[in-house]
């Protein structure tokens, strides 16, 4: 018998908080008829973007995660606010979070960040020759500080760990499945 999708019998959001909603859902096996519970957070969506300076450099930020209580090297990225394309969110997202903007914008693709727990997709865009226009305007609970790191530093940043993010090495997959490494053909 092939996989398929679990009936929903019911559900119900039990909490919001603020950013997110939790929802109990109770659902129906296929292939045992048995009910069973479910918790999902609700998210809107996210966008994240790989910004290129004319010079190689991707412009990223170091900023605290209360989560993991430390440090993260990422990509500019937010969430899509009510109302906003994708492309919209991921614009205001980095001028909001590195000061930079771009002319020339690539969709990347999507991905689930944790569709086990989570119902939301975040997009991934590449913004190319990206220029300096102003300063951040980090959020309330952003503490942020705008780093540029040659392309050619990312894999190796990739591989030992200094970016960690899942999301950003999610994004970095794609554009890198898509442009080949630095340095060779795709």
């Amino acid at each position: 018998m092939a996989i398929q999708p679990w009936p929903l019998l019911s559900g119900d959001t039990r909490r919001s908080f603020g950013i997110f909603n939790v929802r109990s859902d109770k659902v129906r096996s296929p292939r045992t008829g048995c009910v069973h519970d479910f918790w999902v957070i609700e998210f809107p969506p996210w966008v994240n973007v790989i910004p290129l300076t004319p010079e190689g450099e991707v412009v990223m930020i170091r900023q605290y995660r209360h989560g993991i209580r430390s440090i993260t090297l990422e990509i500019p990225g937010g969430v899509v606010e009510e109302g906003d394309s994708l492309q919209q969110a991921a614009i205001r997202e980095l001028m909001e979070e590195t000061g930079y903007r771009s002319n020339e914008w690539t969709f990347l693709g999507t991905t689930h960040p944790n569709p086990a727990i989570q119902n939301n997709e975040c997009a991934t865009f590449l913004a190319n020759n990206v220029v300096l226009d102003g300063p951040p305007q980090p959020d309330d609970t952003e503490d942020i500080e705008v780093v540029r790191i040659p392309l050619v530093e990312v894999p190796r940043m990739l591989r030992t760990g200094a970016i960690s993010h899942s999301i950003m090495v999610a994004a970095f997959c794609r554009f890198f499945l898509e442009y080949g490494l630095p340095g060779t053909a795709p």
